[in-house]
């Protein structure tokens, strides 16, 4: 991976390396709480730049940005990495110090709210893995290398210590049974293996060139799969009739009871895709396809 230039302006180019203490949480059990008081999200974040600084001592001169809450991965990969870019205005606000390098936290307030830009989707809780998003901020040079040295030492040695994922299990009122740190390629990486795992290969890509290429354009065109196509920021789904759907993925089947059940699973399984890629931020809109109409044409 590589550091990447911060999307703030400033005096002095600066350069941001986005990551996270992955939580993966115990079966079946769900963190008591969804975001840490001002003080307890300062603690954890000493936690992290300790254990970031261990694993790169370059990391130690860079500013840490913590935010104390936890998220679904999907929260954090999204287009333009919207967790990160809070981070980074809210970095932008803080005060400087004496200039040397700053952990900064951010929890929730006195009545324990998380600031709306920084609220978990409660929609999206749940899932087996939390997030907790941090972003290191510093000069150029330091941060490429930092980043050239997380992309292999995050694989193999990015285990929290114990102490650290014991101050996290405390804080969050959770049942964690691994820690470790992340950068968003390492999390991005992970999630397209449980992706191909569950039979959901196919729409990685979109949501990879939404993330990393957002100028590019990428298709999912493999019958039985939905056509779906994304561009310029959104994804265009072909909105099949039953008599479309038929030309393009029934074959020779003539059977209306057959076809009508398999039309039924098609829907399902586009609803399924299209719900899953809304989850990543991204913006669908649906393309009628009837008649003779070559679908790609229309979604070109």
């Amino acid at each position: 991976m590589s550091a990447e230039p911060s999307s703030l302006p400033a005096a002095t180019p600066r350069m941001v390396v986005r990551g996270a203490l992955a939580l993966e949480l115990a079966p079946g059990t769900q963190p008591g709480r969804a975001a840490l008081r001002q003080a307890e999200a300062g603690m954890l974040a000493g936690f992290v730049g300790r254990g970031l600084a261990a694993l790169s001592a370059d990391a130690a001169s860079m500013d840490l940005v913590l935010a104390g809450a936890h998220y679904d991965p999907a929260e954090m990969l999204r287009p333009g990495w919207p967790l990160h870019r809070r981070l980074e205005e809210l970095h932008a606000r803080a005060p400087q110090g004496d200039g040397g390098p700053r952990v900064i936290a951010f929890g929730a307030d006195a009545d324990g709210t998380v600031p709306a830009p920084l609220r978990a989707e409660l929609e999206l809780h749940g899932g087996p893995l939390r997030v907790v998003p941090f972003l290191l901020v510093g000069a150029a040079p330091v941060a490429t290398a930092v980043a050239a040295t997380y992309e292999h030492a995050l694989l193999e040695r990015g285990m929290a210590d114990a102490e650290t994922a014991l101050a996290a299990q405390d804080a969050f009122d959770a049942r964690i049974e691994h820690a470790r740190y992340l950068t968003a390629y390492d999390l991005a990486a992970m999630m397209a293996l449980q992706y191909r795992h569950v039979g959901l290969g196919g729409l990685w890509p979109l949501i990879e060139t939404a993330l990393l290429a957002p100028g590019e354009d990428a298709w999912l065109d493999a019958p039985p799969e939905p056509l779906l196509r994304y561009r310029g920021g959104h994804v265009d789904v072909a909105d099949f009739d039953r008599d479309a759907w038929r030309r393009r993925y029934a074959g020779d089947e003539r059977d209306d009871g057959r076809l009508d059940r398999r039309f039924d699973v098609f829907r399902a399984r586009q609803r399924q895709l299209l719900a899953i890629l809304k989850v990543h931020g991204l913006d669908v809109r649906t393309v009628p396809c009837a008649g003779a109409q070559d679908p790609r044409a229309l979604l070109g």
